[in-house]
């Protein structure tokens, strides 16, 4: 698939100002820019700091001196 050509590129300009009117489009492309750097910026953010499952904690050790009793469920009859 090849790059639209430059008629192309109008043809769909065209359309867009048709959809959302010349007024939309500078905030639509100010949202997107947002948007863009945001993502940028929290990518930068996950890189540099250190995530926790780097550095596996030991394994617990069970306590195998407690013990816990269960008791049956207590039957009730009903007449």
């Amino acid at each position: 698939m090849s790059m639209p050509s430059g008629t192309e590129l109008l043809l769909i300009f065209g359309i867009v100002i048709l959809l959302f009117g010349a007024k939309k489009i500078p905030d639509l492309a100010k949202g997107i820019g947002q948007g863009i750097r945001n993502f940028k910026k929290e990518m930068k953010e996950e890189d540099a700091a250190p995530t926790a499952s780097a550095t596996p904690d030991a394994p617990k050790q069970v306590d195998t001196t407690a013990s816990t009793t269960v008791e049956a469920p207590k039957t009730t009859t009903q007449a």
